[in-house]
């Protein structure tokens, strides 16, 4: 349900809310917050809570640090995992300069941005994610150790898969909270698991995904567990990927659906760091089915890009190559202006590839480009990028390219 300002404030005043949580990210989508109380609530509408920027990664220095959040009504949730009695909701935000100016390294706003300007253009994208968690054990200090949760495999079940109970309860929190999981089950790796969700508008997928981590941390730590997001946890098994399901429409032609991909992989190489921002990243390419290279097939998952098995509403493209590390705000705006680039150029889909990469001989992987080999590899081509130059703003690519 999408609430307005009036609705919201009625809602606090009705159902015993002591605490509001304005919600945002940092340019690397670490997720952030400030509590205020509800007598506040209506000058965080009317002028906004100011906050000091220059303790934010990429927020600027202690010469300007004053920026302003300012609460998305139609994003309040009630966070179920808190008291019932002196309840406590959450609200994502949008950042302003003190002067009303947009805050330029808002990610958030720069992926609304990338929506009115899709939608300018005659185009709307859908968005699903899958995201991949490992569990893993807590020390005697509760500190987190690389020990998994479980020994077992792709969608084995319990006893032995002792991830069963703790996917249940972060699917029920999620629909507690509004959000519908599509499926969960446990993935390839020891105590690796992966929760999927419907297809949603961008803005919502990524709020929503950023929504999920924190719910699949909660819930571990509730039940004395780590969850880890990081691209790859233990070097001899799977690594975490972020799966990005996208469709696109317009007249609805078969041919947007293939511009739109062609447009993703003509870009990718040029959006890596955004998608794979971790050295860690990086080991992850190549192995276990994860991609490393430029390619596309129907239903093979050794492809950077695989359209799977669906038909109707259900027809989307699965980029595979972005990792949990990734800022779905940025991801998602960078995919949809590239989305957009192959679209207005009607670019032609390169050949599919359609045979096992992982398993191919080296004359026929000469035949495709390789994606970068590493973190720095991935900046000097996203600093050299017209495409990234056009829609990231310089102080988020300085900041991804210099950390």
């Amino acid at each position: 349900m999408k609430y307005s300002k009036e609705e919201v404030m009625q809602y606090v005043q009705e159902e015993d809310v002591k605490f509001i949580r304005l919600a945002f990210c940092d340019v690397f989508g670490k997720q952030k917050n400030i509590s205020i109380m509800p007598e506040e609530l209506s000058r965080a509408f009317e002028y906004g809570i100011a906050f000091d920027a220059s303790a934010i990664a990429g927020f600027g220095d202690e010469s300007r640090c004053d920026l302003l959040l300012h609460p998305d009504p139609e994003t309040l949730m009630l966070l179920p995992w808190r008291p019932e009695h002196g309840k406590v909701v959450r609200m994502f935000t949008y950042i302003t300069y003190p002067d009303g100016t947009l805050f330029e390294c808002d990610t958030r706003s720069l992926l609304k941005k990338a929506m009115e300007d899709a939608k300018k253009a005659g185009y709307s994208f859908a968005f699903g994610a899958e995201q991949e968690f490992y569990l893993f054990h807590l020390d005697e200090n509760g500190k987190p150790t690389t020990t998994p949760y479980d020994d077992v495999g792709y969608m084995d079940i319990a006893p032995e898969d002792c991830g069963e109970n703790i996917r249940r309860e972060i699917c029920l929190t999620l629909e507690q909270m509004g959000i519908r999981p599509e499926s969960s089950h446990h993935e390839e790796g020891p105590g690796q698991n992966e929760i999927d969700f419907r297809y949603s508008d961008a803005l919502t997928a990524a709020d929503n995904a950023m929504t999920f981590q924190t719910i699949v941390k909660t819930v571990a730590r509730r039940n004395g567990l780590w969850a880890d997001f990081s691209a790859k946890p233990l070097d001899d098994e799977p690594g975490n990927g972020f799966h990005i399901n996208m469709s696109v429409k317009s007249g609805e032609t078969s041919e947007n659906f293939y511009y739109m991909i062609a447009g993703v992989l003509d870009k990718v190489e040029e959006m890596t760091a955004f998608l794979n921002p971790t050295e860690n990243s990086y080991k992850r390419f190549g192995q276990n089915k994860a991609p490393g290279y430029i390619s596309w097939s129907g239903e093979n998952r050794s492809q950077l890009v695989r359209i799977p098995a669906a038909v109707g509403e259900y027809r989307r493209a699965e980029l595979r190559s972005p990792d949990p590390t990734a800022n779905p705000y940025l991801a998602f705006a960078l995919m949809i202006y590239a989305g957009l680039y192959g679209l207005q150029n009607r670019l032609d889909m390169p050949n599919a590839a359609n045979n096992n990469l992982y398993k191919a001989d080296p004359d026929t992987l000469t035949k495709f480009k390789k994606l970068p080999k590493d973190l720095g590899t991935a900046c000097k081509i996203a600093s050299e990028s017209e495409f990234i130059k056009a829609h990231v703003p310089t102080a988020i690519l300085d900041i991804y390219c210099n950390k």
